[in-house]
């Protein structure tokens, strides 16, 4: 994308929490949507390598479908090509963020806030299966434990590499992260593009999307999230 700046890493000290918000626990999901982080593998590269056949077979109908000859010289190889796609494009379903998380927590005496923003974002809209891509903006709160930080890119990527709606993949980032470390609090923002929206439809060029999940103190206390939705933007 252009004029999107390269991942930017920043630490700066979080706002202490007042008022009410500082008496309440923290803010957090369901033990169902918690423990999804955890959820198997649904696609092995065996999987990929059984299921590419009828992949292509099915490339090979739509094409027909839309009135083109499978046969001629410039797609005798698409089927193929747009199976082998698909399959990167929601390579996300073969991979478990246990295994990308296990090896990269760390105990520190650290409880300043830790943002990772302009994490390029590529994902598949599940009802047009058109592209979804943007930047995804994460902050942390640690309590004496951290992430290493090229893992919160490997999170976002895990889970935009599958079918997805925005305002999922936004609570699934943030509830892997909650999960993974238990930190005083979790925020994550997604600025995206929605190709279905550009392409068809009312074809809004500039159109954006912009969801947010804040989790413990990033949602009960106002100076928090302030604090780190300003430095997202800076």
């Amino acid at each position: 994308m252009t004029g999107i700046p390269p991942c930017g890493v920043v630490t700066r000290p979080a706002a202490a929490p007042q008022g009410p918000a500082a008496e309440s626990g923290s803010h957090r999901p369901s033990t169902s949507v918690m423990e999804s982080w955890k959820e198997e593998r649904t696609r092995s590269v065996e999987d990929n390598e059984m299921s590419l056949p009828s992949l292509a077979a099915a490339y090979t109908t739509i094409l027909r479908g839309l009135g083109e000859d499978p046969q001629r010289q410039g797609l005798l190889k698409t089927p193929w090509r747009a199976a082998t796609a698909m399959q990167f494009f929601t390579k996300g379903y073969q991979e478990k963020i246990i295994d990308v998380l296990n090896d990269a927590i760390f105990d520190e005496d650290h409880d300043e806030m830790v943002i990772v923003k302009d994490i390029d974002m590529f994902s598949m809209c599940e009802h047009h299966l058109v592209p979804i891509f943007g930047r995804v903006h994460i902050g942390y709160l640690p309590n004496k434990r951290v992430l290493g930080l090229s893992k919160l890119a490997r999170i976002v990527e895990i889970y935009s590499r599958r079918l997805q709606v925005q305002e999922r993949l936004t609570k699934q980032i943030a509830v892997a992260i909650t999960e993974a470390l238990q930190p005083t609090g979790v925020g994550v923002v997604i600025e995206a593009t929605h190709m279905c929206m550009v392409m068809r439809g009312v074809q809004k060029m500039n159109s954006k999307t912009v969801t947010s999940t804040m989790l413990g103190v990033f949602r009960e206390d106002p100076k928090t999230r302030d604090e780190f939705l300003t430095l997202i933007r800076s």
